[in-house]
């Protein structure tokens, strides 16, 4: 695997098929969230609009990205019952889905038989493959890159079994 590690706006912006993205974490704790978050946890509310300057960061690129042809898919393993923010993350994905993605969750029970990689990543057009590391508490601990056959054959295989069991985002239930 490779330390250098390219902009993952600049790997999106260069995807001309798929973009898939495989979370595996119950909890995340990185800063850029963290006010939402709290918000969230004492009063219920979320941003749900997809122009607003919360969403400025994501929502174009998304839109951009889909609107090439690129399909986006996001899967996340979760853990029952779901902790406060896959609560969160469950009320914020109306914007992801606005925005042009696909997502499905997947309860953790389901996965045993999976054989998953150790860390989230994205992968892009089958070839470009970014995890991303965190902390035990959820934040930023570093990405890797790679565009080794066999991590990628084996990231696919995992996001693709991941896909096919999950639940449409409608459907899943928190």
């Amino acid at each position: 695997m490779t330390q250098n590690v390219p902009d993952f706006s600049a790997l999106l912006k260069g995807a001309r098929r798929t973009a898939i993205h495989l979370e595996m974490r119950d909890v995340y704790g990185v800063a850029d969230e963290a006010a939402e978050f709290e918000e969230f946890k004492q009063v219920g509310s979320v941003d749900l609009d997809p122009d607003s300057e919360g969403w400025s960061g994501w929502v174009p690129l998304v839109r951009e990205t889909v609107g090439r042809g690129v399909v986006m898919r996001r899967a996340r393993i979760v853990s029952e019952p779901v902790t406060d923010y896959i609560r969160w993350e469950h009320a914020l994905t109306p914007v992801n889905l606005a925005a042009g993605e696909h997502v499905r969750w997947l309860p953790r029970r389901l996965a045993s038989d999976i054989p998953l990689p150790g860390n989230d990543l994205w992968l892009i057009d089958d070839r470009l493959l970014l995890f991303h590391w965190f902390t035990g508490d959820g934040d930023w601990a570093g990405h890797e890159y790679t565009e080794d056959p066999a991590v990628v054959k084996m990231a696919s295989a995992a996001f693709e079994t991941v896909w096919e069991r999950g639940i449409p985002h409608d459907r899943y239930i928190v």
